[in-house]
Formats: structure tokens, sequence, C-alpha cells
């Protein structure tokens, strides 16, 4: 089929804008316009690619036109901004990461980056991070998801290994006699969100039954704080809690046991300059900070 870009343009807006009005007034054009660009690609796919909800969304064959949309404007951004670099122009790369990569090795790989690269970065749980790559609203993602999104390619970047940590007044009042399961049962226990279930992995092997209070603390930096201040345990990365562990603010309440997860990185086939100047960072900075062995 012969893809036409305005139709295109006009399917990632309505996705974009949740609305035909809202993406009529995005493009400059009338909301019948862009109706009528749709249907005209939804006959060329021979699907439908739009749920005509309130907001709307790509239905699973859309997101795939959706996702194709933002690779040829990214790829036309990426020149725009290369004839366009001595006025300030900068190529954006948009990235889904998970939190605590976010606070530990990410930014620091970025960094060096920041000023010829515009970053759009979407914190998501590790375990939920492709879904913005499925639908087309990252370019890349890290991820624990190792089957690579269709139109995206997919690489090991490594391990980061979790300890259950807790401060050290903390650890004194409830595990005196260790993480046993009836300490485990009633300590407060400090949660990411809703979608964080590194706790509940490392209760699974320890205390099954147990069910203890639970903080919730949406926030990486203020969530290691959070345990360094005795609120509740939790389990950290050791690129948080290596410091505080040597001072002797937190203790390991479990030696020798941890939960590790296995890092992936996902990306568009369809490669900018700014995207593969990211991966080679993010990569290089992976091996330096995560654990690389295949064990």
């Amino acid at each position: 089929m012969d893809l036409d870009l305005a139709q295109l343009s006009a399917l990632a807006a309505v996705v974009d804008t949740g609305s035909f009005d809202s993406a009529a007034r995005e493009l400059r054009v009338t909301p019948s316009a862009v109706s009528q660009r749709i249907k005209a690609l939804e006959r060329s796919a021979g699907a439908v690619l739009v749920r005509r909800s309130r907001p709307t969304t790509a239905t699973e064959a859309g997101a795939a036109y959706v996702r194709l949309a933002r690779q040829i404007t990214a790829l036309g951004r990426e020149a725009e901004s290369s004839v366009s670099r001595g006025r300030g122009g900068v190529p954006t790369v948009s990235l889904a990461v998970n939190g605590d990569s976010l606070a530990t090795w990410v930014l620091p790989a970025l960094a060096p980056l920041g000023h010829c690269v515009a970053f759009d970065l979407h914190r998501e749980d590790q375990d939920h991070s492709a879904e913005l790559l499925r639908d087309g609203r990252v370019m890349a993602a890290i991820t624990t998801d190792s089957t690579p999104v269709q139109g995206c390619s997919v690489a090991r970047l490594g391990t980061m290994r979790y300890r259950a940590m807790a401060s050290t007044a903390f650890a004194r009042q409830f595990f005196s006699d260790g993480p046993t399961p009836e300490a485990l049962g009633v300590a407060p226990m400090l949660v990411f969100d809703r979608r964080d279930d590194l706790q509940d992995r490392y209760l699974r092997t320890t205390a099954p039954s147990a069910a203890p209070p639970r903080h919730y603390l949406p926030s990486s930096a203020d969530f290691a704080n959070a345990v360094t201040l005795g609120i509740g345990w939790a389990m950290l990365p050791d690129g948080q809690s290596a410091e505080a562990e040597a001072s002797g603010a937190l203790v390991d309440l479990d030696p020798g046991r941890s939960v590790d997860v296995l890092l992936y990185w996902q990306q568009w086939e369809i490669v900018t300059n700014a995207l593969a100047d990211t991966a080679r960072a993010l990569a290089a900075a992976a091996r330096e900070h995560l654990d690389q062995s295949t064990d």
C-alpha cells in the first residue's frame, strides 16, 4: 500500500489529542478533513485503526501505524535539526525508563548527550515499559521483556540486584532474630506503587503468608530515603543502598539473598542518529553498573 503522510499525521494527532476536534485544531484543518484522512487510511489498511471513544485510542492494528507515523516524524525532525543545528535545533529521543535505573545509572549516562539531544523521559515500571513502545509513545525502552515489540530490536543490558534493606534501628526493632516469617508479617514494608512486586517476590520465597502493613511511595529517590529514615523495609538496588550500607545507616536483612531483575533495551528498528547515540551511551553504562553474568 502507498502510505500518505497526511493520513498518518492525522492518525497520530487523533490518538495523541484524544479527539478528532482536538486533532483538527493541532493540524489546522477541519474535523471533517481529519475524519476523511483516517477513513482513507483505514480503507488502505483494511482494518479499523481508531476506537471512536472518549478519548479516542488506537486499535491493535492502529498502534502499528501510529508507531510508523512517529518514526517518520522523528526522522523528519532529525533532518530539520541537522540543518538548524547552528540555530539551536536538536533532535528529540523519547524513552521509557524504570524509576530505579533513572535514579542510579541512566541519568549520568545521558548527561553527556544533553547538549545535542532533547530527552523525553517516561518513568514506567520495567515490567510494563514495553507497553509504551508498543503503542508508539516512546522510541526505546528499558524493560524486562526479552521478546521484541513488532518493529523493534532487543539487546540484553544486564541484571539489577535488589536486596532486603532496612535502617539499623528498624532492623533492631523488628528483625532482632532475622527476617523470620513472624517478623515479616508485622514489619512495615515500603512499596513503590501498585505495580511494584519486588517486595512481594521476596516474601513469596521467604514468608508466603505474610501480610505486612504497606507504605506506598512512588518516588525512587524518596523511596530509598524513606528506608534509611526507618519508615519501612524494602528491596533496594545496590546502586542506591551501597553508600548507606557502608556507613552503617542501612543493613542487609538477609545476606546472600536477592531479587534479580534482568533488563533489556528495546528500540525502533528505524534508527535515528540521536537514538543510536543514546543506545550506545546506555549500553556502555549498563556494562559498568549492571551485573553482566549470564547465569
